[in-house]
């Protein structure tokens, strides 16, 4: 059993110390915007902040998190309008959308630490490779979520996510 925090709340994990933390996440918290990708922390879609740090869950195991502040997709923004999420659809840098929530934490982890990154910090915080090809656009979301976070920039005002109560899919 592992204690920590995840999304601000203190949860108790019952599985084997050894399960990667993405699947302790996605089948014991049910919090399944965490995606499975690699497998090898390589392409980014697993990515979580751990003490504020992005780290990729598929390669960190339950033990290691023991005691560490865990932040998911679903926990950076109950409403899903942070400034990095605004600045994603805003800057159309989201294709198939698979791996957008580890880029997602990847950014914000980023932006928490230096809200005015360069170029060359973006690109070493997100050295993915997006099949989607949307890599110049990455970097326009980041450094317009940056401007946000400065203050340089008004927020994006995006239309609220569909729903089945609202006449979404």
């Amino acid at each position: 059993m592992a204690s920590l925090t995840i999304n601000a709340q203190p949860l108790d994990i019952r599985l084997p110390d050894d399960t990667p933390l993405l699947w302790a996440l996605r089948d014991a918290a049910n919090l399944t915007g965490t995606k499975y990708g690699c497998g090898t922390g390589e392409c980014g879609a697993c990515t979580v902040m751990v003490d504020g740090q992005a780290m990729p869950s598929c390669t960190l195991s339950l033990g290691e998190a023991e005691g560490r502040s865990v932040t998911t997709i679903e926990g950076l923004s109950p409403d899903r309008n942070h400034p990095v999420q605004q600045a994603f659809a805003a800057e159309q840098a989201i294709q198939c959308g698979f791996c957008t929530p580890g880029l997602v934490m990847a950014a914000a982890a980023l932006l928490a630490h230096n809200a005015d990154p360069a170029e060359a910090d973006i690109t070493a915080a997100l050295p993915y490779v997006c099949r989607c090809g949307v890599q110049p656009r990455l970097v326009r979301a980041v450094q317009r979520a940056g401007r946000i976070l400065r203050g340089q920039e008004p927020p994006i005002r995006l239309p609220a996510p569909r729903t089945a109560t609202t006449g979404g899919y």
